[in-house]
This record gives structure tokens, sequence and C-alpha cells, in this order.
């Protein structure tokens, strides 16, 4: 027990906030009714649809009027999307609304309702090549960092507005204090990760939630493909109608630069944030879900560990969910830890949230942990090894290697998910290699981004493989496979901050959507075995040869309990995950050249406290287990919700 609680380090009650407090916050004494509403069109200096004018983007605003009357300047939060038309925003799918007059009436989220009274500016960016913006959609590309780029620029004094779309008068931002934060999920998160990137000035902070760090990892896993579509499509989905008529030779760039082969291109280089990472000049508050499958954890981990190498200030929530806001699933928690967090390091107030944990990680549905750092103290890269057990077919995973010689076999079968490796992992099946340990004596936490290394020979010219870690016992965890990836959506409201009757600033509860399950898959890791020789680019296997690779495993944060059993899965196509190859290959793993390399809190010593002395479980074999069946179809684009 004593074990457990060290491990969960400092427990938040659901629903509840950091116990850290400090006087001084900002306080709505400002009239959201009678707030400015206006929209500007702002000068990117990008000529994106080749028409030989640079494009102009639409920029919504909401701010104070009494700041202004009173010549005080004020900081802005910045949500830049593209979807404010198309598909909105949050767990409704709220739309931007206008007036008769053009005037913004609804502006989708709470940030407005919320903040402006406390004095703040709120400001909606439509990108590039959306809703009332000039210019094309690049996905993540230079007019879409550069649209949103040249916002904040304005608002800083550095650029240019106008009143129109096309002619109209001069604008400035003398409102402004120049000091901005963005914020957004998902593409919108995407954009303010690569803005950040560009050093641009007076960017003060930065909360991407479920954000793309590179957009190559959003399509591929070293070289194996994990969406059937490219960024054409994701384009023509946002896009508006105007811009899909002038923005055809944008969209053949994109076909031409994202082969599906999987080969790195230029294109992927420039979107690319994780390589910039050390021109970040903004704190960071990243928030994800570690069962997010849209946007995968990767892209947290690697862009965590890039600003951690450049020392950037940062803090990380990791929710059980899918793609899903913090504001719909620990929300007044949330509403508090933002409101610090602006006023922190837009407004300057001295209020601890930069000394508080570093990290929030969810345990169990509604209840949370806290780090002083995060990966946790402690945690270090610990070598586990896959070897056969006394079962054909069922494997063994520890701390000893297996002998020379020693093999495991599977067939690629693409009708197969990690939920039906994990549902057989006591049983030897033909579609995967499995291996596991015995009921640990002590509960073992991995906290961080792992590797799994295989050494595999196969039997055709094209293989892909899978690694994924399983928590083998009974649990009650968030339904990330459902439609609400782990929320459930109610009928009743509550408001956050003031309103209007075209902006309520009210909003549907949530509650957790659970499961009870026997296993829980935590961290995944794909490749195409063809990409063993670099990670960029692929070759044709040659069959019976041996290949290695190491497979890079998403970033998580998960304890075992004492009990259960962990387990390594390494098979071939993820079913509704990865895309199978162009042939059904047999796979020979040599389990002396194969392990996973896992972020263990406490290392070696850990881990063998925790398998001292356990020999591995052969009762219930014949007893699939059950858990939570990853979705077979995926959204092609970051989800709007």
């Amino acid at each position: 027990m004593a074990a457990t609680v060290a491990l969960l380090s400092v427990l938040i009650a659901p629903g509840g906030a950091d116990a850290t407090s400090a006087p001084g916050e900002s306080t709505p004494v400002y009239s959201y009714d009678h707030a400015i509403r206006e929209s500007v069109w702002v000068d990117t200096r990008l000529d994106g649809d080749g028409d030989g004018r640079t494009d102009r983007v639409a920029v919504d605003i909401v701010r104070p009027s009494e700041p202004a009357r009173q010549g005080r300047r004020i900081p802005v939060i910045m949500d830049a999307s593209p979807y404010y038309s198309c598909c909105g925003r949050g767990n409704e799918s709220q739309k931007k609304t206008y007036d008769d007059q053009g005037r913004p009436v609804q502006f989708p989220l709470f940030y407005d309702n919320y903040f402006v009274p406390r004095g703040y500016a709120t400001v909606l960016v439509d990108l590039a090549g959306t809703n009332r913006s000039d210019g094309c959609i690049d996905i993540g590309g230079r007019s879409d960092i550069g649209s949103a780029k040249a916002v904040v620029d304005w608002l800083d004094g550095r650029g240019r507005a106008y009143s129109a779309r096309t002619g109209g008068t001069r604008v400035d931002a003398g409102w402004s204090n120049g000091r901005t934060g963005m914020i957004g999920k998902s593409w919108d998160a995407t954009i303010a990760n690569g803005v950040a990137a560009t050093g641009v000035e007076n960017l003060k902070t930065i909360v991407p939630i479920a954000g793309i760090s590179s957009w190559y990892d959003y399509y591929f896993a070293k070289g194996a493909p994990l969406y059937d579509s490219g960024p054409d499509a994701l384009a023509t989905a946002v896009e508006s109608p105007e811009a899909q008529k002038r923005c055809a030779a944008v969209q053949r760039k994109l076909v031409e630069g994202a082969p599906r082969t999987g080969d790195w291109t230029g294109l992927w280089t420039e979107r690319d944030y994780v390589r910039n990472a050390g021109r970040v000049r903004a704190s960071v508050l990243m928030v994800h879900g570690m069962q997010d499958l849209n946007v995968r954890t990767r892209h947290a981990g690697r862009w965590w560990d890039a600003l951690a190498a450049h020392g950037v200030e940062r803090k990380v929530w990791l929710s059980q969910t899918g793609h899903v806001d913090p504001f719909d699933y620990r929300r007044g928690a949330w509403v508090k830890t933002l409101h610090r967090w602006f006023d922190h390091y837009l407004m300057g107030y001295d209020n601890g949230i930069e000394r508080a944990p570093m990290a929030d990680v969810e345990r169990t549905p509604g209840t949370w942990s806290t780090d002083a750092r995060w990966p946790a103290p402690g945690t270090a890269a610990t070598t586990l090894r896959p070897r056969n057990g006394a079962t054909p077919g069922v494997g063994v995973l520890g701390g000893a290697p297996a002998p020379q010689g020693a093999t495991a076999v599977f067939t690629d079968d693409p009708k197969l998910s990690e939920a039906d490796w994990a549902a057989g992992i006591d049983r030897p099946t033909p579609d995967k290699a499995g291996f596991r340990t015995a009921p640990l004596k002590a509960p073992l936490r991995l906290s961080g981004s792992g590797k799994v290394t295989v050494t595999a020979t196969p039997s055709t010219s094209t293989a892909h493989l899978s690694a994924v870690l399983v928590d083998l016992g009974p649990d009650t965890i968030r339904d990330y496979g459902a439609d609400g990836e782990g929320i459930t959506t109610l009928a009743r409201q509550t408001c956050w901050g003031a309103g209007t009757k075209g902006d309520t600033g009210c909003f549907k509860e949530t509650a957790a959507d659970t499961r009870k399950v026997g296993y829980t898959v935590f961290s995944r890791g794909w490749a195409d075995l063809g990409n063993y020789a670099d990670a960029h680019r692929g070759r044709p296997l040659t069959p019976g040869t041996p290949y290695t690779i190491t497979l890079d495993l998403a970033a998580s944060d998960h304890i075992v309990p004492a009990g259960h059993r962990l387990a390594l899965i390494v098979a071939g196509t993820d079913a509704g995950l990865i895309d199978p190859p162009s042939t059904r290959p047999k796979l020979t793993l040599d389990l002396a050249r194969t392990s996973a390399r896992l972020p263990l809190v406490g290392g070696a010593p850990a881990l063998a406290r925790a398998t001292a002395g356990a020999a591995p479980q052969a009762a219930g074999a014949d007893a699939p287990l059950d858990g939570v069946a990853p979705p077979r179809s995926i959204s092609r684009r970051p989800s709007a919700g």
C-alpha cells in the first residue's frame, strides 16, 4: 500500500484544483454586454493563392470597453482555427455567428465569456483559406503558421490590418499591450505550436490541447501509414467554397509532397515544429489524452522532450480520455488553472502557478495525481526482454534475455487489432507474439516515452510492425473507444462567465463514460520494417533476411498495480489504426535481439522488486480478457470537437 501511495504522489480529489494558491488575480469587473465587438483583416504578407495580392485573414475580436476609454492596454487570448465555419469548436460544435452588419455575436467556447470581464481581449482568427479569410490552407505549412503569426505581429504593433477584406481603412491594435497567449485544441493547438516555434516576439504563452508537433507523425509512424488519405483531403474538408476554387495549385503541392510511401520529404520538414523547439520563447501548458488515437501522444512526448531540452517553462495535463478538451472532463479545475496561467503569463500576477507541480495525471476516471516534474522523478530507461515460456506461443517478459536462437513467429492478419491480441494474451494465436510478466509483487509505474527494438525476418518484401504495452488486470477506465472518447454529454448546463442573448456562456455538462475491463492497452508504436536502415526512407525487403528496427512508443504515464501483469505484444497490422502492407508476411522474431526500453519509475531496482520470485501465470488461459477496442474508423482530420 505504501508503495502505491508513493507512486501516486499527491492525489487531487475528483474535479478539484491545485492545492497551491496565492493572492492576486484578475476579477470580473468589466461589462461583457457592453464589450467592443469588431472584425479586422490582417495582412499576412503572403500570397498563398497566387492572385497577385497579399492575403488578408479575418480576425474577430471581443474586448472590454472600459480599458479602451481609460487609455489602458490589455493582453490577448487568441485561438487561430480552420473550424469556425465548417465544423465548429468544442463539445457542442459551436460556430462563429454575426449580426446583420457583420459584427461578431457568438464566439465559440468560454474564453470570451470568462476572460473579457477580467480585462482580456479574446481574438479568434480564421486561418488562411477558411471562413472569411483570403489565401489557401496548407496543412500546418507556411500559410497556416504565417497567417496566425501575422496576427500576433499586428497585436504587437508590427503588422497591418484593415477594416475590410479588400480596401478599407488601416486599423491598429493600440488597445493591445502586445502580450498574447495562444490556445486551442487539435488543429488550433497545432497552430499554437507552430507559431511558437517561429520564435515570434511577445507570444508569452501557448496552451496546446491535443496538438500536433510534426505533421509527418500525424500521417505516418516510421514509414507505416496511419491514415488512408493525405493532407489534401484534410484541406478540402475545411476550406471555404471560394478557396476550393482558387487553391488547386496548393492542393497539387500537398499531393506531390506527401507520397503514401511514407518517405520523408521537404513538405514534412517544413511542418516539423520539433526541430525548431529551440526558438520557443513562450511558456507551454500542454494538455493531451493518453488514449488519443487521433493526435497520438507521440506528438506530446516529442514536443515535451524537445521543449525540456531547451529549458522552456512548461506544465502538462495527461488525461485518460481520447481526443477531448479538459473543459469537458475536469471543468472547474481547468478553468481555475487556465485563469491562473493567463493571469501570471499575460498580466504578470505572482500567483505561484509556475511553482505548482509540473504534471497533473489522471489515474482513475476523475481522480488525479501530481508530480513536481515530468517524467516522474526517478524515472530511468530500463530494458525488459521477451523469451519463450513453458507453453509454446505464450511468452514471458522480464529482465533475463532469451537464449541465442530462440524465436517467435506470427503472420500479419490485417483484420485483427491490439484488442484481439490482448484478449488472447494467454493463448497461442498465429497473429501475434505476446510476452507477459507474472502477477507483480509491487506496482510498476511507467512515465514518459519508450522504445521497442525487434529483429525480424519477413517472408515477403513488405511488412508492417506494431508494438503495444498492456496492463493485464481488471480496472474501470474511461471508454476512449466510444463516440465521446471517455465522456458523456448531459442535458443540463452550467455557465462560465458573463453572457448575452447571442452568446450565453452556458455549456452542457459532461460525465465520465466508463467501462470495466480486463486489460488496458496504454502505449503503442508502429513502423514499416522497410525503414530499418533509415527512419525517413523505406526500401524493399529481401524475404528470409533478418532486419533490426526500433519502434517508438507513444508517451504515457501508467501504473500497473500489484497483482496485475505487464505485457508486450509484437504483431503486424493494428487494424483501425494503421494500414496493412501490400503483402501478408510471416515474421520470425529473433528473441535474443528483441527488447523493450521502458521508462520505469525506480528503474531496474523497481522492476526487480515487482517481479521478484514470480512464476508465469497459466491459469485462465482459455478465458479471453476484455478491454476497449480501438475504433475501426478514425476521423481523417484533427477532430473539431
